[in-house]
């Protein structure tokens, strides 16, 4: 696999009005287990690599037991857990994860990417009618219609959190607002929330220049140039509204309980995404970011997995392995996603002509 696919793979926070890559697992399990939760895994792709199930912390340059990234995140106000978003493993160390900080006398908000602001009326109606039921919030928020993984991945998480007591929150901007950004820009916000949000505070050259080139690499480098800058603003806006929201949830449930951040890897990356924008508003507040990322075949050096991150070091304090859930071709895949977006805007233009 050569190094554009890994890095593809690796960098999931596409953005979703533009591409969303929906491929849900439905393999048989094995019998490895996630850590000392006794669950097997759901993905079957290279299972039994070195790796995979192992949890290296790249400050300390060794690998933890589960039990110390629990340790880790027990008393600090914001936990991201970066995902690759069609992998059923992840979402299950994810629940699990929340599951033992509840265990630990935690109730945090989760924080959900996949959960947008216009969606908060219907999620909150639905809880309230119903409180406890995660099952019913795919169908309450139409989720089905959102074009991310089916809802079941994601309802062990809400479910733990909601037998804490914790609210469930919405991060992400809503489609119109990324719309509107990636043809206008930030100011499209309004000049109240892109201060609010620490958007009026930009990113450091050299972190503006790394996240452009994360974006073409993570689409295969077959993006116009004239949508990587769109993008990039998109992205952006994106981080400072899921560091609002997490700190919107640790007021809410209380600095000891503080906010979990369910998202993309690449947002949860501690050098330019959603930690940027924490940093910069939560007053010294620990902040503590694990990344969940598939192994690769040839691959058993954590510290070689930088490169899909385009940085000099993996970007987390903590960095989960998990077996694959495919080895599709992701830049052959998105190549024919771009070619079937050219033939429906071409089919748009001959239909116009013709009328």
């Amino acid at each position: 696999m050569n190094t554009t696919e890994n890095l593809v793979r690796a960098k999931t926070a596409l953005l979703a009005p533009l591409l969303l890559l929906v491929l849900v697992a439905a393999c048989a399990p094995r019998s490895v287990p996630i850590a000392d939760a006794g669950a097997p895994w759901a993905s079957q792709v290279l299972a039994e690599h070195p790796l995979a199930g192992r949890i290296w912390q790249p400050t300390a340059a060794g690998f933890v037991e589960p039990a110390a990234l629990l340790d880790a995140i027990a008393e600090a106000p914001y936990v991201l857990l970066g995902e690759k978003h069609d992998n059923p493993d992840h979402h299950r160390i994810q629940a699990w994860i929340v599951e033992a900080m509840v265990h630990r006398d935690r109730a945090p908000a989760v924080v959900f990417e996949m959960l947008a602001e216009d969606q908060v009326t219907a999620l909150a109606d639905h809880l309230t009618a119903r409180p406890g039921d995660a099952a019913g919030i795919g169908a309450a928020v139409g989720w089905a219609k959102t074009g991310w993984p089916d809802w079941s991945l994601y309802e062990p998480i809400a479910t733990a959190a909601l037998a804490a007591g914790g609210p469930i929150l919405a991060g992400n901007l809503s489609r119109p607002n990324i719309r509107a950004i990636a043809r206008e820009g930030i100011a499209s916000l309004g000049a109240e929330r892109v201060a609010a949000l620490g958007l009026d505070h930009a990113l450091e050259p050299e972190l503006a220049t790394r996240l452009r080139q994360d974006i073409v690499e993570s689409h295969c480098s077959q993006l116009p140039e004239t949508m990587v800058g769109p993008m990039a603003a998109a992205q952006t806006a994106k981080d400072a509204q899921m560091a609002d929201a997490m700190r919107h949830g640790s007021g809410i449930t209380g600095r000891r309980n503080g906010a979990v951040l369910i998202t993309g890897a690449g947002h949860a990356r501690n050098d330019l995404g959603v930690p940027w924008y924490l940093r910069r508003a939560a007053r010294g507040d620990r902040i503590v970011s694990v990344g969940i990322v598939e192994v690769t075949a040839d691959i058993t050096d954590p510290k070689a997995y930088r490169t899909r991150f385009d940085a000099d070091h993996l970007p987390f304090d903590f960095v989960w392995f998990t077996p694959r859930v495919d080895e599709n071709d992701p830049c052959a895949e998105f190549a024919e996603q771009i070619q079937r977006a050219k033939e429906k805007h071409l089919q748009e233009q001959q239909d116009k002509i013709a009328e």
